[in-house]
């Protein structure tokens, strides 16, 4: 708990301004720096390039990230806190005890790279701390089981909860035949609003990948990226899913590792599949643009199921899809179509249909931008709608927010197989459909969130932007 006051104290401290007076008091004059760099911030992004060992991909990331890995992790801990009860030496003793042994070489020499880049910028957070960070997707997961066992009940309930909305469509259903995907990433606006870093990753060994993700993480997290095998990934979490093994690979490794080593469908599916511990429970949708060839991997702790296309679509709400895994992974309400995840699912199916043949860029970055509640028959941004907005609900927010506050669509990404041919994809922090939230605004009505207010901030909703790896400076 005094943890806990500490960071709640120092958590107003890092802000832009400050991040520019940290980088101006560390030159970059290390050797492992030589091949990395970021951009200026653009339309709400941060572009960083990485190269090299395990190590030194590592330390670039905690160095050229430090300010924005130190606030990151204030703002985790607490949600932790708010969702689970259990303070951050809770998270990083079971980040040493339980997770580490189950982390391979490579990626164990990177998260300490990133460590070592955060010290070497005067940020105290050790390996510990990074691994947490790194977990805190699957945490939830962990801490209801962890409960369960010990015969308490979980703060958090149940694990899985409504993140994320997808697509992807390939053959008759978009516009040259090719592949489409987009996604857009739901989460609490505090962890959501820092979700805004590009990756342009350049391994050792591996794919080179491009990826959204958060500072300090070797992940995606929401899990949008393509690599140089012609490989496109994303997913959305399968809501009120339960289970977790402890003994098995951390979800963010297998989903690094998947990204960075698959060549296939099958070689990601099987990456996946390797130990798995049930962490962050997703369906899994991707794309292979060699072959034009469209599949989801529906991936539970018991329940595995891998579905493919060369023509037609797969979509993502957070509903299950296998009725096995509905019934005895999860709690989900299959017949509530009130449920927000069967409510984007139904009209997901609808906007499939009705833009059959017709599916590009411009259609994606549309239907994430969508405020159709099929519940209701009404255009109404609310926690129904594809571009989601539990903040707007006309339910309130009390029964859709989780217990770590605000929370809706974040930032999203679309990609076809045009712009991953040339390592490319788009990109809109914020809402896609053009509603910039207001802090001020939010809690003055809210006055239950107060407790987020040294953390939140605006979130502006920037135009599209298109990102691509890059060879020099």
């Amino acid at each position: 708990m005094r943890r806990l006051l500490c960071l709640i104290l120092l958590g107003i401290v890092v802000a832009t301004g400050s991040a520019r007076a940290f980088a101006a008091r560390n030159p970059q004059t290390d050797a492992r720096l030589k091949k990395a760099w970021r951009r200026p911030p653009q339309n709400g992004w941060t572009f960083v390039h990485l190269e090299g060992t395990p190590s030194e991909i590592g330390f670039q990331n905690g160095y050229l990230l430090a300010p924005e890995t130190a606030d990151l992790e204030r703002v985790v801990a607490l949600e932790e806190y708010r969702d689970t009860g259990k303070d951050w030496n809770f998270f990083r003793d079971a980040a040493r005890k339980m997770m580490w042994p189950h982390i391979e070489q490579e990626y164990r020499e990177e998260l300490q790279g990133i460590a070592d880049g955060l010290s070497a910028r005067g940020v105290k957070l050790d390996l510990w701390d990074v691994v947490a960070i790194n977990a805190f997707p699957e945490w939830n997961y962990y801490t209801a089981q962890y409960d369960k066992d010990r015969g308490a009940q979980p703060r958090s309930g149940l694990a899985g909860g409504d993140h994320c909305s997808a697509f992807v469509a390939t053959g008759s259903y978009t516009k040259d035949g090719k592949v489409v995907m987009a996604h857009n990433n739901w989460s609490a606006y505090l962890d959501g609003e820092r979700w805004t870093i590009i990756f342009d990753i350049v391994p050792e060994r591996g794919n080179r990948i491009l990826m959204d993700g958060l500072p300090g993480v070797i992940h995606s997290g929401d899990d949008f990226g393509i690599n140089s095998a012609g490989i496109l990934i994303t997913e959305t979490t399968i809501s009120d899913f339960f289970g977790y093994d402890p003994s098995g690979i951390p979800e963010f490794v297998r989903a690094r590792k998947a990204m960075q080593y698959a060549n296939s469908i099958d070689e990601f599916a099987a990456l996946m599949k390797q130990g798995n511990n049930g962490g962050y429970a997703n369906d899994w949708l991707v794309a292979d643009t060699k072959t034009n060839e469209i599949a989801s991997l529906e991936l539970g702790l018991k329940v595995v199921t891998l579905d493919r296309k060369q023509d037609g679509y797969f979509v993502g709400s957070n509903f299950p899809i296998n009725p096995k895994l509905a019934a005895e992974e999860t709690r989900f309400p299959l017949a509530d179509m009130g449920a927000s995840a069967n409510a984007r699912h139904l009209r997901w199916n609808q906007l499939m249909a009705e833009n059959k043949g017709s599916i590009d860029l411009e259609a994606a970055q549309r239907f994430l931008a969508d405020h159709y509640d099929t519940y209701t028959g009404r255009e109404e941004p609310s926690e129904r709608t594809l571009c989601g907005h539990l903040d707007l609900s006309p339910r309130g927010s009390a029964p859709w927010q989780p217990p770590y506050g605000i929370a809706g669509a974040v930032q999203n990404k679309a990609v076809d197989s045009a712009l991953a041919e040339r390592m490319s994809f788009m990109a809109h922090a914020g809402h896609a459909c053009g509603i910039d939230f207001k802090a001020a605004e939010h809690l003055q009505a809210h006055p239950e969130f107060s407790w987020e207010k040294p953390y939140l901030r605006d979130m502006k909703s920037y135009p599209w932007t298109t990102f691509s790896v890059e060879s020099q400076r």
